[in-house]
């Protein structure tokens, strides 16, 4: 079995070499590499064989946020975002960017071991307490956009804040469930359900090439529902909810089950206030 290959993207030397130190105990794992910025990253990426980045946010030349949204795009990694409790300003950025997950940086290390395996696996990573500030902002900004207001701009990374808050990362399986918390977030703690947004001309476009079946999956997923509790709800088996999952997300052009929550509500499938039915 290949070892899951990692590369560390961070601008400080000292905490890069605290993570290769924590990573190099596992048999399973190996770092191929380091980069001092994102530009870095994004070129080890493109010149190397790599599975998962551990990618600071704030870096010179080339931002942790921009270098995700361009590893992404190429295909060439996934990413693990490198953070600090309290900085939830460009964790929606980084959402949007296509990040696998969010990985506090005074994580322990069996949390960062685990982490590396969550994502390469194909699931998405969230640290339970950073969930509901991440999509509290996107419910929000989703509001402001729908409603004709640009809403706060997504600015450029700012310093982080040193206070930190260790909690162990919650997985996000590919057949598994959201945290409770996210779906309570976007089902009802913002008032005020906005005029209904539209999405973009691509979005409706995906939207509509789902089956009624799909759409119906998606909305639960966006609830935050495992697929055996869809499977219940439908009154299908769980590996008939997993093909419909599986083909949704290649429809719709999502990695995982995070991004489509960002997709439902992005594309207007579901509003900031809705309560979807279970089944």
């Amino acid at each position: 079995m290949e070892p899951i290959r990692v590369l560390l993207a961070d601008d400080q030397a000292l905490l890069r070499a605290g993570f290769a130190m924590m990573l190099s105990v596992e048999d399973e794992i190996e770092v191929v590499g380091q980069a001092a910025n994102g530009l870095e990253a994004v070129e080890f990426a493109a010149a190397h064989p790599v599975d998962i980045i551990l990618m600071d946010v704030q870096m010179p030349v080339l931002d942790g946020i921009r270098a995700t949204e361009q590893v992404v795009q190429a295909g060439t990694a996934k990413v693990i975002i490198l953070t600090t409790f309290e900085r939830d300003d460009y964790l929606f950025d980084a959402l949007r960017a296509g990040a696998s997950g969010f990985l506090l940086k005074n994580s322990d290390p069996d949390d960062l071991v685990a982490a590396v395996h969550a994502v390469a696996g194909g699931n998405a990573l969230l640290a339970p307490e950073m969930t509901v500030r991440v999509i509290e902002r996107f419910a929000r900004q989703l509001h402001a956009e729908a409603a004709g207001s640009p809403g706060k701009p997504a600015g450029t990374p700012r310093a982080d804040n040193p206070a930190g808050n260790p909690s162990a990362p919650t997985v996000v399986p590919s057949g598994g469930t959201l945290p409770g918390t996210l779906a309570g977030t976007l089902a009802g703690t913002i008032p005020g359900p906005p005029a209904p947004p539209s999405g973009t001309a691509e979005q409706r476009k995906l939207l509509a090439s789902l089956t009624a079946r799909e759409r119906e999956v998606l909305v639960n997923v966006a609830a935050g529902r495992s697929n055996a509790e869809i499977a219940a709800g439908m009154f299908v088996a769980e590996a008939t909810v997993k093909t419909h999952v599986s083909n949704l997300l290649g429809k719709i052009q999502v990695r995982d089950r995070v991004q489509a929550v960002v997709f439902a509500y992005e594309s207007g499938l579901i509003l900031p206030g809705d309560k979807p039915a279970a089944g």
